[in-house]
């Protein structure tokens, strides 16, 4: 018997494919845009100008600003630029720093977004922000945010560096590792999850061993837009607290600390969600979900601690008050001194450990984080 749930369908037109980017044109005009400014970050400055010049009159200028955790500062900058170039319109060309100061300017704007991503951080399919003002990251679900078209184009994809495919695609497996034991998981998002794991974690040892693996770099991107939809539709918990704490307090690369603090996570509510754990070994083809993920990062040559990205040894303890501070809900009841034993295996990169207790989930007062 099905339990009773609530689905949500969010308005996103997606479009996907190979040599779509040339599409961009015509759904710019789709959106009524009239003067749309492009945003990249400055490792993709000359993508933005070529994207640009094939906009043709559509092109109101280029903000080459975006930067990782979308810093309140550098919103203000885009909203200046937009302001100086008239733009009724943003295209938004990269991965989840730059569709996430779309997002910032949509919120503070009400213009519309169409967003190219060039890597799988999911972003793009969801109406979740997350800003950083004062080394303070903070999140809100708003459906101004929510872009109204997304553009998915192979051919951008078939340069990514191998290391950072790997990080980004098992960032997007968190999103639909999280929405498997959400608190508003629901059938239809739990199908779109477990194939979105089993497209990426099929795909990326492929892209591994041949990256421009055109039919791997599908998979994986379409895998990519399955997770995208599941962190969209459905509230996340513990493992994206502590990766937003720990990316705003210590500015670590999202992707690396997602792919690092992801197994373990994982093992800390394997007891409270069995189901779910027996859903992602499947989709992985392996015996343990928390262990799977840990090897699969492994396997992939993937940074595994989180002090190769930085992070001091002295921020365990306080991640762990962070993480526990405010309300959120999480299957499993949060437990400061185990959460700050997950943490300290994350930071010294040694492999994940399922709990043997299983204690009640704690509903707290705010869904998604």
């Amino acid at each position: 018997m099905t339990a009773p749930f609530t689905f949500e369908n969010l308005p996103c037109r997606v479009v996907f494919g190979s040599g779509t980017l040339a599409n961009s044109k015509t759904e710019v005009e789709r959106l009524g845009g009239k003067r749309a400014m492009v945003l990249t970050t400055r490792q993709q400055e000359s993508q933005g100008k070529s994207l640009g010049a094939a906009l043709g009159p559509l092109y109101a200028g280029l903000f080459p600003g975006a930067t990782m955790h979308t810093p309140v500062m550098v919103t203000e900058q885009a909203l200046a630029a937009m302001k100086a170039c008239e733009a009724d319109c943003v295209v938004s060309l990269g991965g989840g720093s730059t569709i996430g100061l779309g997002k910032a300017l949509a919120l503070r704007t009400g213009v519309n977004q169409l967003c190219i991503p060039t890597t799988y951080a999911g972003s793009e399919m969801t109406p979740i922000l997350g800003q950083t003002e004062n080394g303070l990251k903070t999140t809100l679900r708003n459906a101004a945010v929510l872009p109204e078209t997304v553009i998915y184009d192979v051919d951008l994809t078939l340069t990514l560096p191998v290391g950072l495919t790997v990080t980004s695609g098992i960032n997007a497996i968190a999103h639909a590792v999280e929405a498997l034991y959400a608190r508003d998981t629901n059938p239809v998002t739990s199908l779109m999850a477990e194939e979105g794991i089993h497209a990426l974690s099929h795909a990326l040892p492929a892209i591994a061993a041949k990256s421009d693996d055109r039919a791997a770099r599908s998979e994986a991107l379409y895998g990519a837009w399955l997770c995208g939809v599941c962190l969209g539709t459905v509230g996340m918990a513990l493992h994206h607290k502590l990766c937003h704490t720990l990316g705003g307090t210590f500015d670590l690369p999202h992707a690396e600390t997602h792919t690092i603090v992801l197994p373990h996570a994982l093992a800390y509510n394997a007891s409270a969600a069995p189901e779910a754990m027996t859903r992602i070994a499947r989709a992985m083809g392996t015996d343990d979900a928390a262990s799977g993920l840990y090897d699969l990062a492994r396997r992939l040559d993937a940074k595994l601690a989180l002090r190769d990205l930085g992070m001091p040894e002295n921020g365990i303890d306080k991640t762990a008050d962070l993480a526990v501070a405010n309300a959120y809900w999480n299957p499993r009841q949060l437990e400061r001194d185990a959460i700050r034993d997950l943490i300290a295996r994350a930071w010294s990169g040694e492999p994940p450990v399922t709990g043997n207790t299983a204690a009640e989930p704690r509903p707290l007062v705010t869904p998604h984080l």
